[in-house]
């Protein structure tokens, strides 16, 4: 059965936060680490409310699990900071929505 939108959003949320703990370890990012999980989370889950329902194809599901995998990838506090900006920005091309 195909992926809803919720499901891979679930998905993508968990993801974000894991990218979000390894930031906080940077403790001058600590706010903005937050600041910018708050915010992307807010953007996910409006799309989740939205269109939470709606089945993706397989190539929209499996872009954003390819994103998710390499998010799990990121050891590096630093690194973990740029992609709480790029992860959700490809998370939300691979639904078709306007970053």
């Amino acid at each position: 059965m195909p992926d809803t939108v919720r499901s891979v959003l679930g998905r993508a949320l968990d993801a974000l936060d894991g990218l979000q703990q390894l930031g906080e370890d940077v403790d001058d990012e600590w706010t903005y680490v937050t600041d910018l999980g708050d915010a992307w989370r807010a953007r996910l889950e409006t799309v989740a409310q939205l269109r939470g329902d709606e089945l993706l194809p397989d190539a929209r599901a499996g872009a954003v699990d390819r994103a998710i995998d390499e998010a799990g990838r990121i050891t590096d506090p630093h690194r973990a900071i740029d992609w709480m900006s790029t992860f959700p920005q490809i998370v939300l091309v691979a639904l078709g929505e306007r970053p």
